[in-house]
């Protein structure tokens, strides 16, 4: 499946038998270039996309390292370089070996939970004061009290 072919099938999805195919179709293609540009972007930047169920698209640096022309057979020096990288989530690797039955209808991904834009807990630090502010805090400094380690006492101290 090629970019087109994946757009009409979003937009398929999305507009089903839409009076305005166009509409649907340009729907679709914004959507489809939001997401892939956002992926992109966050990525090159150094950052991570996660979607649960589906996988995890990231940077990774390769070492430089000695390889081999095929056509010669001479060895050559191959530098340093940042890669993309995806890593399929164990949904998604379920469903392609078959462990899982792919569903009938509806998505395969599991969807946030109503009300939650990222389904989960965000990367993005907590307004200041707000009540998830105050609750990291805490929890930070009880992990702290934890780890703390006690000075031994001096002998003959009470």
């Amino acid at each position: 499946m090629n970019k087109a072919l994946f757009i009409e099938a979003v937009a398929k999805r999305l507009g089903g038998d839409h009076p305005s195919k166009t509409a649907a179709l340009r729907a679709a293609t914004e959507a489809v270039d939001a997401v892939l540009d956002t992926i992109t972007r966050t990525v090159t930047e150094g950052g991570n996309v996660s979607i649960t169920g589906f996988g995890t698209f990231e940077a990774v640096d390769r070492a430089a390292r000695r390889a081999r022309n095929p056509q010669t057979g001479d060895k050559v020096r191959v530098k340093a370089t940042r890669v993309p990288r995806f890593r399929p989530g164990q949904g998604f690797k379920d469903l392609v070996s078959g462990a899982k039955k792919l569903p009938k209808t509806g998505p395969t991904v599991r969807k946030a939970p109503k009300g939650s834009i990222t389904g989960g807990r965000s990367n993005m630090p907590a307004p200041a004061g707000s009540p998830r502010a105050r609750r990291e805090a805490a929890a930070l400094r009880a992990e702290a009290k934890a780890k703390a380690v006690r000075a031994p006492r001096k002998a003959g101290a009470r």
